[in-house]
């Protein structure tokens, strides 16, 4: 019988987003964004424990407000990754998930099917998990807000873009564009190594933390997500989730 892993969320909260500041804390129906986040991650039950782990007293103290568990940085950050790295190093855990912030429609049934890869065979060259959606329409292709992610046979990810990839030079061949969801699901070793090791060019100018894992040669596995990410990057995106709320409320 497989052991059971230990296995706890972290969820990165930056106040001073770039493309829209102070996200976090913006009102969704009632409750700030990171709130209704933290609370979708603890809703799934599949964690020991969950975490928001940040540099701001305000969100610090929200949580705290909100009856919930939340670490201070003690260094500067300059992606989630790294913030996670530090609040882990000394805590007994086998897998730690990173929960967006800014993702509060995280789901039950994704969570559990990236998990689920560290107990198959195989688990053992598996250094992370995460997920990728298929997309179709030209507009969420083209879009550099949306990470793409190419995989090989086995669904190891070869490499990620904000380009569309591939690129599609003979349109007779058909080929399926995949969008990459912001959860990853690390072994503890795998976000320690990624927190020591330095930022090298592609990730500097694609600005997307998982290709340091692949130019390391870390192995992400990809898993399958039917079910679309809605992350709040924008004004219209918080919008769109408050009428997503509303409607699952029934109002």
């Amino acid at each position: 019988m497989t052991e059971k892993l230990k296995i706890i969320a972290m969820i990165p909260a930056r106040y001073e987003a770039s493309r829209f500041p102070g996200k976090l804390m913006q009102d969704l129906e009632g409750k700030p964004v990171i709130i209704r986040t933290y609370e979708a991650a603890v809703k799934t039950g599949l964690f020991d424990d969950v975490y928001v782990v940040t540099d701001s007293n305000l969100i610090y103290e929200t949580i705290l407000q909100n009856g919930g568990k939340v670490i201070m940085s003690q260094k500067e950050h300059n992606c989630g990754s790294d913030r996670i790295a530090e609040a882990v190093e000394n805590l007994d855990v086998d897998i730690v998930v990173n929960v967006q912030g800014d993702e509060p429609f995280t789901n039950e049934a994704d969570m559990r099917n990236v998990l689920t890869v560290f107990y198959e065979k195989g688990a053992e060259h598996i250094d992370l998990a995460s997920l990728m959606t298929p997309i179709t329409a030209i507009d969420e292709i083209e879009n550099p807000n949306n990470v793409k992610v190419i995989v090989d046979h086995e669904n190891f990810a070869l490499y990620f873009s904000r380009a569309p990839i591939p690129f599609p030079r003979d349109r007779d061949i058909e080929v399926v564009y995949y969008k990459h969801k912001g959860i990853y699901a690390f072994r503890k070793q795998a976000v320690l190594d990624f927190y020591k090791l330095p930022m090298r060019n592609l990730e500097a100018a694609e600005k997307i933390e998982a290709i340091r894992y692949l130019e390391y040669g870390k192995r992400i596995k990809m898993v399958f997500s039917e079910t679309p990410a809605i992350g709040i990057d924008t004004p219209q995106d918080l919008e769109d989730a408050r009428l997503i709320l509303k409607s699952q409320y029934g109002n």
